[in-house]
């Protein structure tokens, strides 16, 4: 089975991250980052470990971080039918 199948079927979801951080070099300017990963919500382990790499080896101070997610493998959505008819 293929790893991000594997991955959907054990419940991850496509986590994006709309990370906004300073400028090393210019303190008071914010530059935006778009994170994207399948994680597992909501402790979303995956982003945590990229943001604690962030913080130990990047310059720029993280300002703000905003998360979405949405499960990419859901039930099969139906409904009946308003009408019936007969083709001869």
């Amino acid at each position: 089975m293929s790893g991000a199948l594997e991955k959907q079927l054990r419940d991850y979801r496509l986590t994006t991250a709309e990370i906004l951080y300073f400028l090393p070099d210019h303190q008071n300017l914010l530059q935006t980052f778009i994170w994207q990963d399948l994680d597992v919500a909501p402790k979303y382990p995956v982003l945590t470990k990229f943001l604690t790499f962030w913080q130990t080896n990047l310059d720029g101070k993280l300002h703000r971080v905003r998360v979405a997610s949405a499960g990419l493998i859901q039930p099969a959505e139906f409904r009946f039918a308003q009408m019936l008819a007969t083709v001869h």
